[in-house]
């Protein structure tokens, strides 16, 4: 069934489609894939300090627990200093332990989900021009200065060709100043890297800009749309429609951070 029929099918959409883009990040950029037991790793050593791209996604717990040894030796041998492994809320036994090995809680970005044909129009503004063209270049410019990353801090996203990915901008004045990408994966509809400049916030532009875009992946015959919230965006994607299936948070390993002590008791907050 393409539509989950409950919470817990949504939230096994949600984590089923979020390995593809990082996968092909990985290929793309000169890095590799670890796929063992249930367990996903995205090794980009273009990025070795964005431990966003340098994530790990698992279905069994035990497996990537058993895994965490093998793959902090293959992070630290292509260079990697940062990872990221990420980890849905409820599983807080994973979460201690990533704790343990010296992991640290490093965001809590939201869950979220709808059908496609529930989608909310948030209406128009006139001065608002939404355009789509392939552009990943621009893309990745936009987030780097919505997200205060450095020049270059996206460019493994500018050099990564996703299938079926479209691309959108939102332009006032003839200027880009918003941009969402979506992915399909099966009948879902991953939104992505949804990014205003600071100074075109407050206007509505990416609520705009995103229900342009999921109007599109209804037409082409997809069914749901997914992706994960930063608090920001979260109003913005209430107002559309989405659906909150809880926190996906992400424990960061950083090479300059070790594990407390055995039998410690620390809980690490760096």
């Amino acid at each position: 069934m393409a539509v989950p029929p409950d919470d817990a099918g949504w939230r096994a959409l949600i984590r089923c489609g979020q390995p593809q883009t990082w996968e092909l990040i990985a290929e793309a950029t000169g890095g590799y894939v670890v796929n063992r037991d249930g367990v996903t790793a995205a090794v980009v050593p273009a990025a070795p300090g964005r431990s966003l791209f340098n994530s790990v996604f698992y279905d069994d717990g035990d497996a990537l627990l058993e895994s965490l040894p093998d793959l902090a030796a293959k992070y630290e041998d292509a260079g990697v200093i940062a990872w990221t492994v990420w980890v849905p809320e409820a599983d807080r036994e994973i979460a201690a332990a990533l704790d343990r090995a010296g992991h640290a809680l490093d965001g809590q970005p939201r869950d979220m989900g709808m059908e496609l044909s529930t989608l909310r129009d948030p209406g128009p503004d006139p001065a608002l021009e939404i355009v789509e063209r392939e552009d990943y270049a621009m893309l990745a410019r936009i987030n780097e200065i919505a997200y205060g990353d450095p020049p270059g801090g996206f460019d493994v996203v500018a050099r990564t060709k996703v299938p079926d990915f479209r691309t959108y901008f939102g332009r006032l004045g003839g200027e880009d100043v918003a941009t969402v990408g979506i992915a399909a994966h099966r009948s879902d509809a991953i939104a992505e890297w949804v990014a205003v400049l600071p100074e075109a916030r407050g206007r509505g532009i990416s609520g705009r800009l995103l229900a342009r875009a999921l109007r599109d992946a209804r037409e082409a015959g997809l069914e749901t749309t997914t992706l994960q919230s930063s608090p920001l965006g979260f109003p913005v994607y209430v107002k559309l429609g989405y659906r909150d299936y809880g926190a996906i948070q992400m424990w960061e390993r950083r090479r300059d951070r070790q594990p407390p002590p055995p039998g410690s008791g620390a809980q690490r907050r760096d």
